[in-house]
């Protein structure tokens, strides 16, 4: 089993009188997880899905004794999928008031209630961490960097979800297939304006074939015969479904500067290829300079959750057409990265390092490490 870098930093906060919050996409190993924490907890410890209507009905239901009643002398709750439950924030908020030595760990798939209705009850009152598909790091942990640099084409076609990445080649296939037909609409068919996923597919096809373009709200509309804001509503719970995720442009020139652009990535590339049904080999292929730059990006992002350095995160592009991948800012300066599979030069864009008083560094398959150091 490949160890999760998240179960030493979660088993830390264990018993501190706090909620701890668990966040990420379905079938990235938050369940595994939580499972094999609560290992050291075999006696004290419950299991809950909370996806079953009988949990549902005891734990929608604010009344701490009734709840803890139900608990019996467990003092380590797992609430799997909590975001099942009705009004879990005040749910949560009742619960590590009145019971402070009672740990509950609760796992979430959506970001929808993450939002004003979970943080304001549990302002001062929970840990949150988020969790992604398997990262460049725990790769290199698991065997080494030998190994984890044979696997590069592997992540690129068949992405990094846990079970997936340990799968023989056709079986990962077809693993991912069932995860892009079963689990990615999942949580937004919560909603009753939202009754059909074939929208939401389509939608999701179009932005796999323009990965590491920049995207039209206005185009997509029309190829969906919807409207612009429905567009913008659809992204929007996409990416609190930990489906996509949305890079904007970078500016403080807005003379020669794009300031309102996005680019949109997935949080894994075994989804998107399985989208539009493509998991050729590289050599085959005439999109590996997407599937490099979306690769970088997700795990540079891996990287500074799992050392919580926050950093704003940018493209940079003119109107005459000079860019630059990925920029970071921080501590007042400006970072810009570019992207290249093979190429072991290219020639960055001058007026970008002039104006931003910074080189910008190339990452390709031989320093691809020394972007996660």
């Amino acid at each position: 089993m490949i160890q999760r870098s998240l179960k030493k930093q979660i088993t830390e906060k264990l018993f501190k009188g706090k909620v701890i919050i668990l966040y990420g996409p379905r079938q990235v190993g938050k369940t595994t997880l939580i499972k094999e924490i609560a290992k050291n907890y075999q006696q004290k410890s419950k299991y809950l899905n909370c996806e079953l209507l009988s949990v549902q009905e005891v734990l929608s239901k604010p009344e701490a004794e009734t709840i803890k009643s139900y608990f019996g002398d467990k003092t380590l709750i797992i609430l799997d999928e909590a975001q099942k439950i009705k009004n879990i924030g005040t749910i949560l908020k009742i619960l590590v008031d009145t019971y402070p030595k009672l740990q509950i760990i609760a796992t979430w798939s959506s970001s929808f209630e993450l939002g004003n209705s979970l943080q304001e009850p549990l302002t001062g009152r929970n840990f949150t961490f988020e969790m992604y598909p398997i990262s460049l790091q725990e790769i290199i942990t698991y065997k080494d960097k030998i190994y984890c640099k044979a696997k590069l084409e592997s992540l690129l076609r068949f992405g990094a979800y846990p079970e997936v990445f340990l799968l023989p080649e056709q079986d990962g296939r077809e693993r991912l297939e069932e995860i892009a037909s079963d689990y990615l609409y999942k949580d937004l068919l919560m909603f009753d304006w939202l009754k059909k996923s074939s929208v939401i597919k389509k939608l999701l096809q179009l932005l796999a074939l323009q990965l590491g373009n920049e995207v039209s709200l206005q185009e997509l509309a029309i190829n969906l015969w919807i409207n612009r804001l429905t567009v913008q509503k659809y992204l929007d719970l996409l990416e609190k479904s930990f489906v996509i995720f949305q890079l904007p442009a970078f500016s403080r020139n807005k003379r020669i500067e794009i300031s309102k652009g996005t680019k949109i990535y997935f949080y894994d590339l075994g989804i998107r290829n399985a989208l539009i049904q493509n998991f050729a080999p590289l050599e085959l292929r005439n999109d590996v300079w997407a599937l490099w730059e979306n690769f970088c990006i997700i795990e540079r992002i891996k990287f500074l959750a799992s050392k919580n350095i926050f950093r704003n995160k940018y493209f940079w592009r003119t109107y005459t057409q000079k860019e630059v991948d990925y920029i970071e800012e921080y501590d007042g300066t400006i970072h810009g990265y570019e992207f290249k599979y093979t190429k072991n030069a290219f020639s960055p864009p001058k007026i970008f390092e002039e104006q931003y008083k910074n080189k910008v560094k190339l990452i390709n398959r031989d320093n691809l490490f020394s972007f996660m150091e």
